[in-house]
């Protein structure tokens, strides 16, 4: 099977296309955001359209327009005018004010090594939960690597 890379820019108007025909689409993100959950380049997700608002722990397809970029993160929290606040799972700063008209589609499931991974499973509720209710072990743990690499004379080059 022949992989071609398409810019995130390009394919959200196919994705948007078949998701507003009430199609499920699938793709290979890129990025160590939402890492462990899901891998750069490895893990594939499922997308379909919203039926209504996210909730909380909905993971989500969105255009962060601060960078112009497309994003996948986690819902951990809501603005009070209703805009998401969002978090990747390897990340410590949340987006604030993310739009629901920013949404492009919400993760179903996911595939790693070829089996699939529903977000309805319970252990993949459970780590959700867990993963959302830690973000203080993330800044512990960027806090030592950071010190780790100030101790060596290094600079740090994973920025999070």
């Amino acid at each position: 099977m022949n992989k071609k890379t398409i810019e995130m820019k390009d394919l959200v108007p196919l994705l948007k296309e078949q998701l507003d025909a009430g199609k499920t689409v699938s793709f290979v993100p890129k990025g160590n955001s939402m890492k462990p959950m899901l891998r750069s380049g490895e893990d594939m997700i499922l997308l379909k359209k919203p039926e209504g608002r996210l909730k909380r722990l909905d993971v989500a397809l969105y255009y962060r327009r601060e960078t112009d970029a497309y994003v996948v993160h986690r819902v951990v929290g809501f603005e009070k005018d209703g805009s998401y606040i969002m978090l990747g799972d390897n990340n410590v700063q949340r987006e604030h004010n993310i739009r629901h008209e920013d949404v492009v589609g919400v993760v179903t499931a996911f595939y790693r090594k070829g089996v699939m991974r529903s977000v309805d499973n319970v252990l993949y509720r459970i780590y959700s939960s867990v993963s959302v209710n830690t973000v203080f072990c993330r800044h512990l743990r960027n806090y030592v690597i950071g010190g780790m690499h100030s101790l060596k004379g290094g600079k740090r080059e994973d920025k999070r």
